[in-house]
């Protein structure tokens, strides 16, 4: 009831006329307890590491204010709401913005790993906390073994026979379909022939003709043989209690993680697409933009609330993954110059790891300019972040 009703004054205030305003509200709020639970797993586990620090920022610099001072570390408060940072201590009075020449840098590998590891590691156990409340309050989502037609797209064999979004598939062919393979197997098998569709809609069977052939997708993909509608298995929210709520958030957190893991294999054509007509089936990567617009689209949904807490443990996930890869300037890359100055037994020249870093962050801003002019472009074209 209380998940309901908070759907409820999310649809209201979503739908009125401050939405675009409250997208990007919502947005920030989001970037920023991602980004502020990943700085506060750093600063808690480099404390009990022994490593000073001087400030915790809640946004980025210029400072507006001191919240407060305690145990030598200012806890401030920052005009650029883009989430937070901590401040390592430097060496003769110096400062640090994040990690470079301060106590961390030269605290030994075993003191510096486990603090690199601790931001990565709070965006995982954020993601198993937002699920398991999330199932725990409104339930585990649990396949009823039909599969659901969530999208009809124009000018496709689906929409001239007659199919409608929301539709429940449940014979194809004569056949029962529980699962997309089915679907793609009868279209294949079937291609050019007009065969025999039972849908459930509003609670009655409802039988239609359709022709499986050709049909393109709004983003310009062609499919040689299909339907033309977007599906995927219906599911319904079964009760569950905190403690395994607790259970199922985890494993669920670990079962999205090893996806995503799996996907990075396809990231290089997803960033090859942005520069093609025909976007790769796997989607184009987002910047910050597209986040902000998935963001808005999610909060639009009728469930917007429990969408919008999805989504931001989703990107908690993707925070965990991309910060563990050793790309210059992220904590994996860190972790990795820890782990040769262990083995080693001796720290590599500071000059050449801060040009590493410093390449590295230039390649990361410029990737991310490149997201955002693509994410402007699609925005400005019209095209939607999901269901493309």
């Amino acid at each position: 009831m209380l998940v309901a009703d908070m759907n409820s004054i999310w649809q209201q205030v979503a739908g009125s006329i401050l939405d675009p305003l409250l997208t990007v509200l919502v947005f920030l709020l989001m970037l920023s307890l991602l980004v502020i639970v990943h700085e506060l797993g750093h600063l808690w586990v480099g404390l009990r590491m022994g490593i000073k620090v001087e400030e915790f920022g809640i946004g980025f610099p210029p400072r507006a204010l001191v919240l407060f001072e305690r145990n030598g570390i200012k806890y401030t408060l920052n005009w650029l709401p883009l989430g937070g940072f901590v401040r390592f201590a430097g060496m003769d009075g110096e400062k640090d913005a994040v990690y470079g020449t301060g106590s961390l840098a030269a605290a030994p590998p075993w003191r510096k790993i486990p603090v690199m590891l601790a931001g990565p590691v709070m965006n995982f156990v954020l993601a198993v906390v937002i699920f398991s409340i999330l199932f725990a309050t409104v339930g585990v989502p649990t396949p009823t073994g039909r599969m659901l037609i969530s999208n009809v797209f124009p000018g496709t064999p689906a929409a001239a026979a007659g199919f409608q979004a929301g539709d429940e598939l449940i014979l194809l062919d004569g056949e029962p379909v529980y699962d997309e393979t089915t679907i793609r197997a009868v279209a294949q098998r079937r291609l050019g022939t007009t065969i025999e569709a039972v849908v459930l809609r509003n609670g009655a069977e409802v039988t239609l003709q359709v022709t499986p052939g050709p049909w393109t997708a709004p983003d310009g993909r062609e499919f040689s043989a299909g339907f033309g509608f977007s599906y995927g298995p219906q599911v319904e929210n079964q009760p569950i209690n905190p403690l395994a709520a607790f259970g199922a958030g985890l494993m669920h957190s670990v079962d999205l993680t090893g996806r995503m893991v799996m996907m990075l294999a396809d990231l290089p054509a997803a960033l090859a697409g942005i520069f093609s007509p025909t976007p790769p089936a796997t989607g184009e990567p987002l910047g910050p933009v597209g986040i902000a617009r998935a963001t808005g689209e999610v909060i639009r949904q009728p469930d917007g609330f429990v969408s919008f807490w999805s989504l931001t443990a989703v990107l908690s996930l993707n925070l965990f993954i991309l910060n563990l890869l050793p790309i210059p300037a992220l904590d994996g890359s860190h972790i990795l110059f820890a782990l040769i100055e262990w083995v080693r037994g001796k720290k590599l020249p500071p000059e050449k790891e801060a040009l590493v870093h410093a390449f590295g962050f230039m390649a990361l801003m410029g990737l991310m300019a490149l997201l955002t002019v693509n994410d402007v472009l699609n925005a400005v074209q019209g095209t939607p972040i999901f269901g493309r």
